[in-house]
């Protein structure tokens, strides 16, 4: 599960820490510890490289001076938004602003409505009072602030409940949100955030609601193999969704990136995912997502394992 929870959990354990492979200045990702075979594949990080972040509820990145944003997963109820403070402080003492990626629902899914429902309750005004502690609490932090909300809505895995909304209804929510939030935080980006499917021009709000795009994009060697008969690459992974925002005149940003195969693979990805790419001119940032997938994979390859490095006792 995403969880802010965990991530606070590990902002207090960080200093707990330890066997891990870090680079406090430099380059950082891909290698191997063979004394405890510890394996780090965070991408590659050079002084030209896309600038990087990460969701790190393991806080393998830490003591990573390269990593700029802080990316925190929340829902919009039943959650402790006080927790906010301390990830803020744990971003200022490491330099990096905040992408906060607001879903709106509960974590406990016996507790969520259906699609229908909750589209009507949050054009109805019913979930406004949410949305509102939620950025009256993030105006609050002195990092600087991104809020993504409801990413991912042309998926139809079937995953998030927002993602059965037909593009209308999630035009208007998207906007009635954001409405809501700029009241409490004028002063954020506002992210739109697709995964980057055929389709997705259908849900673009309107420039006066997207500061920044934000994309996934995930490569899973098993995957690859089953789907295309070989691995893929980070560009081929990217562009088909890239070049269906870049006509939006928007900057662009990868807000989940995950990877996962042999030794190989992980060091191709690696050292292309913050590379700058002639292909991707708008791109401004690429934010790795450290942790397992979520649901399973279709073609029953599993749930992937994105986290950077080995956690045997996890």
């Amino acid at each position: 599960m995403k969880s802010l929870f965990k991530l606070s959990a590990a902002l207090l354990c960080s200093a707990c820490i330890s066997g891990g492979v870090y680079a406090a200045s430099g380059v950082s990702g891909a290698s191997v510890d063979s004394r405890n075979q510890f394996r780090d594949k965070r991408p590659i990080i050079t002084a030209d490289s896309v600038t990087p972040g990460a969701y790190d509820p393991h806080a393998d990145y830490t003591n990573d001076s390269n990593s700029k944003i802080e990316h925190l997963f929340l829902p919009w109820e039943d959650v402790d938004l006080a927790t906010l403070s301390a990830a803020d402080a744990y971003a200022r003492e490491r330099g990096r602003s905040l992408l906060i990626t607001v879903e709106p629902w509960s974590w406990a899914r016996d507790w969520r409505v259906g699609p229908e429902d909750l589209l009507a309750g949050i054009l109805g005004g019913r979930y406004d009072a949410n949305m509102s502690a939620v950025c009256s609490a993030a105006a609050q932090l002195k990092s600087p602030v991104t809020i993504r909300w409801a990413q991912e809505m042309e998926d139809n895995d079937g995953q998030f409940t927002w993602a059965f909304w037909k593009p209308e209804g999630y035009v208007n929510a998207y906007r009635h949100v954001i409405d809501i939030c700029r009241k409490h935080l004028p002063s954020a980006q506002y992210m739109w955030s697709p995964k980057g499917e055929e389709g997705l021009e259908a849900f673009y709000p309107g420039d006066k609601y997207v500061d920044i795009i934000g994309l996934s994009v995930f490569g899973y060697q098993p995957y690859d193999k089953l789907e295309v008969g070989r691995d893929t690459t980070f560009v081929e992974r990217t562009k088909p969704g890239y070049d269906r925002v870049t006509g939006f005149g928007k900057p662009i940003a990868i807000a989940e990136l995950g990877y996962e195969g042999n030794d190989e693979y992980a060091r191709d990805w690696a050292a292309e995912a913050n590379k700058p790419h002639a292909e991707f001119p708008d791109m401004t940032a690429v934010v790795y997502f450290n942790d397992r997938e979520v649901y399973p994979w279709p073609r029953n390859v599993g749930r992937p394992d994105w986290r950077v490095a080995n956690h045997p006792l996890d």
